[in-house]
């Protein structure tokens, strides 16, 4: 159904599109909504994310297996304030409801144990329909702030 895919520096055009894109980003409305990601920040960004990520981070994109087509993007890093590792999902609006985020979420969580995580975690604004979708792969909310729902899953 859905693979993970590191990509590559000149394959970053398409997180510029899915950041960009007002309906994918809708989650992060309360946060500023869609981002910009011009092509002169993809060597730092790809430096920090891919190439030295100090197994404190970790990017890939999801792939559709069948199609080969990029349909979003899971990611997880260590938040050094919160001293935790957050999850990141994100797919791709026109392809939603297609159980790539869930299926991208378990590959996520797999990569996480592979390399040593033990707990990730993911703050979720309240309203964000995307809370069923942890919860439904096995996390837990675990407190809650007056902006987020703080949800974990041991790993």
């Amino acid at each position: 159904m859905v693979e993970l895919y590191k990509p590559r520096r000149e394959d970053l055009w398409f997180r510029r599109e899915l950041l960009a894109d007002d309906e994918t980003m809708s989650y992060n409305a309360a946060w500023g909504g869609a981002v910009q990601f011009p092509e002169e920040d993809w060597d730092g960004w790809y430096g920090w994310w891919l190439a030295d990520h100090d197994g404190k981070r970790f990017y890939r994109y999801l792939v559709d297996a069948e199609s080969g087509e990029y349909v979003g993007e899971v990611a997880y890093h260590y938040d050094e304030s919160e001293l935790l590792f957050l999850a990141d999902v994100i797919v791709f609006a026109p392809m939603r409801g297609r159980g790539y985020g869930q299926e991208g979420l378990r590959l996520l969580c797999q990569a996480a144990r592979d390399n040593g995580v033990r707990v990730l975690w993911d703050n979720i604004a309240r309203d964000n329909p995307a809370i069923g979708m942890f919860l439904d792969a096995g996390f837990v909310e675990d407190h809650e702030t007056d902006e987020a729902i703080y949800l974990r899953k041991d790993l």
